[in-house]
């Protein structure tokens, strides 16, 4: 079932998506070499504590994984696409890194992700991070009112497909609301014109996951969370929670 939000709804998930947004932004200015994925993780922390808000990701655990998630974010280095747990492994030159964070603050969620390079960034690794806010950005263009799912995963495909780059077929976006993962599922590829009409008060976190290697296969590793490309290609991941309302789309995680 999907849940239309209220505008006042829409302005409150704006707020706990603008703390999201914040501690990204933290995240990102304290990766340098030498700093650990578990200095990250505190680092998130901080921010959502200062901001009184709660982690919708510490103590998640899904159907698939074997154990509760231990950490504020995902950090996924290299290889890793994304429910990398946290460690102490630190982050050296050249590292590809994505960052996924949420944040729940009175009672609803905010939801994105963010790529980037710690270093010296090889023009590959510029042009796959690149790659993925283009997709990001064409598929938030496409979710207007009138327009449909299929039209969302169209524009995030042909973003990705056209730069030769490959995508994992069963993960994606979601509806976000009360809780992070709500109606209804948002994919990374599909046909224009299908799927759920849009409406206004709808509520999306877009999120493209894109393969430097061009293959769709990944596998998990031994800690039943982390998603990792069977190919050691490098990975990217780009994320947004994003309204959809008569006035266009109102990406509510954007980084100020």
């Amino acid at each position: 079932m999907v849940e239309l939000k209220t505008d006042a709804s829409i302005d409150a998930m704006y707020e706990t998506g603008q703390v999201v947004a914040q501690a990204l932004t933290a995240v990102r200015k304290a990766a340098d070499v030498g700093v650990s994925l578990l200095e990250l993780d505190e680092v998130a922390r901080e921010v959502l504590n200062a901001a009184g808000a709660t982690s919708p990701f510490l103590g998640y655990r899904p159907t698939f994984a074997p154990t509760p998630f231990p950490a504020v974010i995902c950090a996924s280095v290299n290889d890793a696409i994304v429910h990398g747990i946290p460690s102490r492994y630190r982050l050296r030159d050249g590292d590809l890194v994505s960052v996924d964070c949420g944040a729940q603050r009175g009672g609803w969620a905010g939801d994105s992700a963010i790529s980037f390079v710690v270093g010296t960034a090889r023009p590959a690794d510029t042009r796959l991070i690149g790659t993925a806010e283009r997709a990001l950005a064409a598929g938030i263009e496409a979710a207007v009112v009138g327009n449909r799912m299929g039209d969302i995963a169209h524009a995030i495909g042909t973003v990705c497909r056209g730069a030769g780059y490959g995508i994992m077929e069963d993960y994606g976006g979601h509806g976000i609301g009360r809780r992070m993962h709500e109606d209804p599922p948002v994919p990374n590829e599909g046909r224009p014109g299908r799927g759920m009409a849009l409406r206004h008060g709808m509520v999306l976190a877009i999120e493209p996951m894109l393969i430097a290697g061009g293959g769709d296969a990944y596998r998990t590793d031994p800690d039943g969370w982390t998603l990792r490309t069977t190919d050691g290609s490098r990975a990217a991941h780009t994320e947004h929670t994003v309204a959809i309302t008569e006035a266009g789309p109102r990406v509510l995680t954007a980084r100020h």
